[in-house]
């Protein structure tokens, strides 16, 4: 169920609502190799080299300003780590759902030729 709030620009935006862990559970099934970790979702991918990862970095970057919606970003010389979280709910929204999969597709679409395989993780 969506919430709206009123911005200081006067335009009304819809907020989401934080998820139950059994709707987190069920949605996590639609995201493949991501975790829930407290409040967040995350997911590690594994890159050759420092400079495709950064490359995702920027792919990533470019559609989180254009969907206003930020995740924290980990890198570790070959490995790109993202957390997801919706700040002004706080915790997980279907927001964070909808950007773990565009962020999958930027993976599939762009970076499939060079990914190294990672070991399933515990998060």
């Amino acid at each position: 169920m969506a919430k709206k709030r009123l911005q200081r620009e006067e335009k009304l935006i819809t907020l989401m609502s934080v998820l139950t862990t059994k709707q987190v559970g069920v949605l996590l099934k639609t995201v493949p190799n991501w975790s829930k970790r407290d409040q967040t979702i995350v997911r590690t991918f594994q890159f050759e080299g420092f400079l495709k990862g950064i490359t995702f970095v920027n792919r990533i970057a470019g559609k989180a300003q254009k969907c206003n919606h930020h995740p924290d970003i980990m890198i570790s010389f070959d490995k790109v780590t993202l957390t997801l979280t919706t700040r002004e709910e706080g915790g997980i929204t279907e927001k964070d759902f909808f950007f773990a999969r565009q962020c999958d597709e930027i993976l599939s679409k762009y970076f499939a030729p060079w990914l190294t395989r990672i070991p399933s993780q515990e998060h």
